[in-house]
């Protein structure tokens, strides 16, 4: 019965958090009413499964008690039919519970910075990252997640070579996270008059964003460069030098930003996206040591594989990780990543579940 003594307990918290967000003291306390009210949020879904738990387990009790004391064999024989869909029901809820029960990653509620870049393909695959970044835009404003864009080079035919930008909100890297990888499409290029399906290719990183307690970055190792922003002309070009490039001579890493007209904000955001990229390179370190010998079905650090391919002329969508296939693409390209991402956050807990 350990499993569900720790069910109580959580239960109990819950009741406790609930007590306390009640009190005038915790009400009058702002940082501890975010604090009580995140943990609240945090314990709500198994609570409520606790409880449908509990339920289920009350009414096979009392369908035991008829089979054990009543002499009305039609009755007991409706209560043993009972019983049978019941215990099936609480296995059910056995195993989400358990799923529920996985530590949550401490990243989940950071923002993100996201990096679409146009891979194999030429102007097509141009075109494709530009489609990835209308699909992340899109999304984002249906969850009500503010998106700022960073960097942009484009083709000028409609193309994106590469793309960064930041998106904050609620748990957007929790649901970011399994975008990064290679993103392949099957389709007929707008350039190609022969009508034959050309494959292309887009690469996605998706970085938490992190605070400088997380990232030290000695100002030595940096060099900061101070250049005019590029653009399609007329009013877009900075006639004065505002844009901004950091290399992190340790590693080699070099951002960029030429999206504001200030210095001082183009320098702000480069390093943000630096600490991004320094930070994703320590997990990475640190995830490599953990778990040499480990393969998870939804991968998070090696972003070199092909995750997902979408299927033009077929409407479908297939990603490569948990073999699922969905024949929606239309709608999957206009924002509406809830069921794909869902299904990799099932995928995800349940590897996680087998390994613990």
């Amino acid at each position: 019965m350990e499993f569900y003594e720790k069910l109580k307990s959580i239960k109990e918290k819950y009741s406790l958090i609930n007590q306390q967000l009640a009190d005038p003291n915790v009400i009058s306390d702002q940082s501890k009413m975010i604090s009580l009210s995140k943990e609240r949020r945090e314990l709500e879904e198994i609570v409520a499964a606790f409880n449908e738990y509990e339920k289920v387990l009350k009414e096979i009790t009392g369908n035991q008690e008829i089979i054990n004391t009543s002499d009305d064999k039609e009755l007991v024989e409706i209560a043993e039919s009972e019983i049978k869909e019941l215990n099936k029901k609480l296995a059910e809820l056995e195993e989400k519970i358990k799923l529920l029960l996985i530590p949550k990653d401490p990243d989940d509620n950071k923002d993100v910075i996201v990096e679409i870049r146009a891979g194999t393909g030429g102007e097509e695959a141009s075109l494709f990252a530009a489609d990835l970044y209308r699909m992340y835009s899109r999304y984002a404003e249906k969850r009500g997640w503010k998106k700022e864009l960073i960097d942009l080079n484009d083709t000028g035919l409609g193309g994106i070579k590469e793309v960064v930008f930041s998106l904050s909100g609620e748990n957007v890297y929790g649901d970011m996270k399994y975008e990064s990888g290679v993103h392949r499409v099957q389709r007929v290029p707008i350039t190609e008059a022969s009508g034959r399906i050309h494959t292309s290719a887009a690469s996605v990183v998706v970085l938490p964003e992190v605070e400088d307690v997380e990232v030290e970055i000695d100002p030595n190792d940096l060099r900061i460069d101070v250049f005019r922003s590029g653009g399609a002309g007329g009013q877009n070009v900075n006639k004065v030098e505002t844009a901004i490039r950091i290399t992190h001579i340790p590693t080699g890493i070099v951002v960029q930003c030429q999206d504001e007209r200030s210095q001082l904000k183009n320098r702000q955001k480069a390093m943000k996206v630096l600490k991004a990229r320094l930070y994703d390179m320590k997990i990475a370190e640190q995830m490599n040591e953990i778990a040499a010998q480990r393969k998870s079905m939804v991968k998070k650090g090696d972003r070199s594989d092909k995750i997902r391919t979408y299927n033009f002329p077929q409407n479908r969508v297939t990603d490569h990780r948990i073999g699922l296939t969905l024949y929606n693409l239309d709608s999957i390209m206009d924002g509406e990543l809830d069921e794909l991402i869902e299904k990799l956050k099932i995928a995800d807990r349940t590897e996680k579940l087998k390994e613990a």
